[in-house]
Order: C-alpha cells, then sequence, then structure tokens
C-alpha cells in the first residue's frame, strides 16, 4: 500500500488509468482558488476558494490538497478522534449511526494521505497549499470516504442476460444453474477469452465503480477452475491492480463449482483444489484471501473447512460464501474458523448472528443480488445490527445474479429492503466493508494517516445519497490524494 512519501506508484497508475494524462483539479466553482506561492485565498460563500491558510512564516503544514467548506463532512470517526487511534475495530449496533458529521468541514492532503480533517477555519489554520497543490470548495456539498465494494466477481467474460430473461419467466437461479447455465457458462467464457480481453473488460467495469465513488475493490477468481485458469484470473487481477488507480484486493475463490471435467467427482476437484491450487496461489503471492460457496448442491460445511484449512495453511485468510439460498451452516463454520467475513446470509439464524458477533467476523450483505434475482427475501440487517454483528455492504458484481458496479444503489436498497438507517448504509460500505478487508487500517474513514480516498457528492445532506437514487450523485473523486473524478467523470 501507499505511505507517506512513496506516490510514484499512484502517479502511474493514474496515468494508466483511461489511458490519458491526469489533470490537476479546479476549485469545484471553476476556480483553483490559490495565490502566489500556494496560500489559499479567503472564502465565505459558496464560489469562493477556502478561508486564508497560514501565511509563508507560519507553523502550517504543507499540503499538496485541501477540500474545504463542505456542507457535510462525514468522517466516519468515533466522537472526537480524528486521527487513526480508536479506529481499530469495526462499527457496531449503535456506532453504525455514528457518522462523525463536521458542518463546514475540511480535510487536508500530503503525498496521498490524510494530514488534518476539521472545521475549514481549523485546518486551513494550520495548512499551506505546497505550489502545484490543489483546492477544491465543497461548499454546500457532502464529503464522504470512498466506497469500498467488498465482495465483487468483477474478472469474467460474456454475458448472461440471458438468464435474466429466464429468472423473469419463472426459473430459478439454481434451474438455471442445473441446465448447464449460470456459473459453469462463465467458466465456458472466461476459459476462451485471453487474459488482454479479461483486464480490458474489468477496466471498464472498475472505471464505472471509481466514477460511481468506490475506490478500493476486491475481486474473486473462480470462473477458472482449474489450476491454470485460476492462476491466470489472478494475475489479471494482479495486473490490474498494477494499472488501475483503484486499490484492488485479490480473492482465490477456486471453490465456487463443480467444474464440468470433474462432475461425479467432487472429491477429485477438492482434493485438486486443496493439494495444487491453493499451493500455487500461495507461492507466486496472488491472493490474500481464500473464499468458498458453501452451499447445497456445491460444497459441504465437511468441504468446506477442509478447504478453508488448506488456505489457512498456506497464509490465505478465510472467508465465505454463506446461507445465501438455504441454511446449511457456512455461518457457523466462518465463525469457528474465525473466518474475515461471511457473506450473503439471507438464511442465517439468530444463532447464526450471534456465533459471527462473537467470533469477530464481519457480515457482508448483498441486497443487488437478492433484487436482481427476484429472491423476495434479504439477509435481516436490522437484527444483525441491533445483536451488535458488524455489516458491510457489497455489490456482488457478477455476470448472472448482480450485474452492477453502484455502491450507491447498494446503500439505497439497503435502506428500503433491509430497514437499514442511511448512516448505518453509509458505514457499511465504507469503515466496515474496509474491516472485511482487513483494511480498516487503511481507509474507510476520513481520519488523519489514512488513504486520502474521498468522496464530493452533489448533495445538501448526506441522506440523499440513498434516497436520490437511479442517477449518480458523485461530483468529485480522490483516491490516494489526487483528483481523478470530477464532475461525476474520469479526468483524463
Amino acid at each position: 500500500m501507499e505511505r507517506p512519501g512513496h506516490s510514484n506508484r499512484t502517479q502511474t497508475k493514474l496515468r494508466h488509468k483511461a489511458g490519458g494524462r491526469v489533470k490537476r483539479a479546479r476549485d469545484s466553482q471553476g476556480a483553483a482558488g490559490r495565490s502566489k506561492g500556494g496560500r489559499a485565498r479567503a472564502a465565505s460563500s459558496p464560489g469562493a476558494a477556502a478561508r486564508g491558510a497560514r501565511s509563508a512564516g507560519g507553523a502550517g503544514e504543507t499540503v499538496d490538497l485541501i477540500i474545504a467548506n463542505a456542507r457535510q463532512l462525514i468522517t466516519l470517526g468515533r466522537a472526537g478522534q480524528h486521527s487513526r487511534a480508536g479506529q481499530d475495530s469495526p462499527r457496531r449496533g449503535r456506532e453504525m449511526s455514528e457518522l462523525g458529521i463536521i458542518e463546514k468541514g475540511a480535510v487536508s492532503v500530503r503525498a496521498g494521505r490524510i494530514v488534518d480533517v476539521g472545521p475549514s477555519r481549523e485546518v486551513l489554520t494550520k495548512s499551506w497549499l505546497s505550489k502545484h497543490g490543489e483546492l477544491v470548495d465543497a461548499s454546500g456539498r457532502v464529503v464522504c470516504p470512498g466506497f469500498v465494494d467488498c465482495h465483487t466477481h468483477a474478472v469474467f467474460a460474456g454475458k448472461r442476460a440471458h438468464e435474466f430473461e429466464m429468472r423473469l419467466q419463472g426459473s430459478s437461479y439454481m434451474e438455471i444453474a442445473a441446465q448447464g447455465g449460470g456459473i459453469l457458462s462463465s467458466v465456458r467464457s472466461f476459459r476462451k477469452a485471453t487474459a488482454a480481453e479479461l483486464a480490458a473488460s474489468a477496466s471498464k467495469r472498475l472505471n464505472k465503480m471509481l466514477e460511481l465513488g468506490t475506490t478500493t475493490v476486491e475481486i474473486k477468481s473462480g470462473y477458472g477452475l482449474s489450476v491454470e485458469d485460476e492462476l491466470r484470473a489472478l494475475e489479471v487481477v494482479k495486473s490490474l491492480s498494477d494499472s488501475h488507480v483503484m486499490d484492488v484486493v485479490p480473492t482465490f475463490l477456486g471453490a465456487h463449482e463443480i467444474p464440468e471435467e470433474f462432475r461425479g467427482k467432487k472429491r477429485e476437484y477438492v482434493g485438486n483444489i486443496i493439494q495444487e491450487q491453493i499451493p500455487e496461489v500461495s507461492r507466486r503471492k496472488l491472493a490474500g484471501f481464500c473464499d468458498v460457496f458453501c452451499e447445497k448442491g456445491v460444497f459441504t460445511v465437511e468441504e468446506s473447512r477442509d478447504i478453508l484449512k488448506a488456505g489457512v495453511r498456506h497464509g490465505l485468510r478465510p472467508k465465505l460464501h454463506a446461507e445465501e439460498f438455504a441454511r446449511t451452516g457456512g455461518a457457523m463454520l466462518a465463525a469457528e474458523l474465525g473466518a474475515v467475513s461471511a457473506d450473503h446470509l439471507l438464511h442465517a439464524s439468530p444463532a447464526d448472528v450471534n456465533a459471527l458477533r462473537d467470533a469477530g467476523v464481519v457480515a457482508v450483505l448483498l441486497p443487488g443480488t437478492s433484487f436482481s434475482l427476484g429472491l423476495g427475501r434479504y439477509a435481516d440487517a436490522r437484527a444483525m445490527v441491533e445483536a451488535g454483528l458488524p455489516v458491510a455492504l457489497a455489490t456482488d458484481c457478477n455476470p448472472g445474479s448482480s450485474m452492477t458496479e453502484s455502491m450507491q444503489m447498494m446503500v439505497t436498497l439497503a435502506c428500503v429492503e433491509m430497514r437499514m438507517r442511511v448512516a448505518e448504509a453509509l458505514a457499511a460500505s465504507t469503515i466496515n466493508a474496509a474491516f472485511a478487508l482487513a483494511l480498516g487500517e487503511e481507509c474507510g474513514s476520513l481520519a488523519a494517516g489514512k488513504r486520502a480516498d474521498i468522496v464530493v457528492f452533489d448533495a445538501e445532506d448526506y441522506r440523499e445519497i440513498p434516497y436520490h437514487y437511479g442517477v449518480s450523485n458523485v461530483c468529485h473523486v480522490v483516491k490516494n490524494g489526487e483528483v481523478v473524478v470530477r464532475f461525476g467523470r474520469l479526468s483524463g
């Protein structure tokens, strides 16, 4: 990950993004707002630059970026804390409603990291823009941490719109899969695609995510289902991590389905995962997590345990697709193994929720999947929050059951269909989602020392983000201290 003073990788990634040259941000009203020598000029109303920074002889910090005058600065920090201290755990229960709002707030950034967060008058008094520093006036707007999309399958080939039509005509997800569709359809398409084709299509999806406010994304393998093709999938994810401005987190999901060549020989395929795929993924350092689709008709609890324990032996932390279509015991297994997250959880019981909470597992909920599949059932987020289980949100972006890149839409669905409060849904899609990737100390909130991953929303109140749905409310996106999206479009 980026560290202060090491911005070359960020600059290189920015220039790879969209094949364009990165331009400097201007003030959101069209003025740069800097005087000679980099000092910020005074502002007291929308359309002006920020309030004056400390003079040249002062003791202020030199910074690269200032975002000032935010109507609401959503820090996601705990009460009275705007530094990394006390940020080392996901939000639970009532904490998920504590957004740490600062009215007329500001944030300053140097070398890709947040330097200061607080009221604009205080931050600007302590901040001095460098010669080529950037100033964004967020007057009348909401400023939040960047979204963290902690569960996706965004590297794939082919489309499955015909399956969407089949579901509209009454076929279930499992029925379509039994007919050779579903994941196996994507496996066939994936194996025919070149690495270049996979990377190009995935990069376009990441660009869309970035324009919609996502700054960190997890991508799983799982459409290769062989040693060669799973490694190829993760190599593509690595290439995206190296070339795209977004931070990309890889997860190994060889246990996504039983490939056609192993039909009737599931035990042999489990052995292939344990003895060949996992050791090679670990040797090549292509993933930090190992996931399993623990579901009726796919992998049993016993098989999932064996696979995940093999992953742990090779340094891969466990995750689980659990209790999506039926209660099979996946949630209890996640608790038993101390998994980083258990995902889906539509059929989780109160006992499952309590076990996950006590084991420190993050519940990753994927309302887009329930919506797209027309299941008529969503995970019981309300009960989870009230039980003190930390809840995160993600898109589950994939070609079959949730073809979306929009975390904004997930926030809306979480509020409407899962009865989450707006503040809870924002916490779930930022700080808790970061902890679902073991990145809670790096991103997900606005605090000194963390990555400067920031979204400026064209909204006067944070509740407008899910309220005004079906469109993007994003104005600007800052990734690692650089404005990479302005007025809703990628720079370049």
